[in-house]
C-alpha cells in the first residue's frame, strides 16, 4: 500500500513530522526507537511519524532534514514491525522490533513524491 507523505521539519526544536496525506488524528502513539514515534489510527495503519531530536536521533544534519524527499518503508507481520526512513533515496535510519502495537501485517510505504 502507498500513500502520499507530507513533511516538515522544524529546525529551530529539531523535530522531524511526516504525516500520510488525509488521515485526520490518531487513536495511539509509539515509541517505536529512542525519540520516534508512530501514530496509528483505530484500523491500527500510521498515519504519522514524529522524530524528537531529529538530527541526532537520525545522525544527519539539520540541513538534510529540510529535504522534501523523504520516503518512509513500514513493514509488519504479527510478531515484527520493520520502519525504515530515506531521505533523497539514502537510507537515514532503520529499526526493528516486536510487534506490540496491534499494527496489522502490511507492507506500507509513504511517499513525498507520490
Amino acid at each position: 500500500m502507498k500513500k502520499r507523505l507530507i513533511s516538515s521539519y522544524d529546525e529551530e526544536n529539531d523535530i522531524f513530522t511526516g504525516k500520510v496525506d488525509g488521515e485526520k488524528g490518531f487513536i495511539a502513539d509509539y515509541g517505536i526507537s529512542d525519540g520516534v514515534y508512530l501514530e496509528i489510527n483505530d484500523s491500527n495503519l500510521p498515519t504519522s511519524v514524529s522524530i524528537f531530536n531529529a538530527s541526532e536521533v537520525l545522525n544527519i544534519s539539520k540541513s538534510v532534514l529540510e529535504s522534501s524527499d523523504v520516503k518512509i518503508d513500514i513493514g509488519c507481520d504479527e510478531l515484527c514491525f520493520t520502519f525504515s526512513m530515506f531521505i533523497e533515496n539514502l537510507p537515514v535510519f532503520s529499526t526493528r522490533c516486536r510487534n506490540h502495537f496491534g499494527i496489522p501485517s502490511i507492507n506500507y510505504q509513504i511517499d513525498s513524491n507520490i
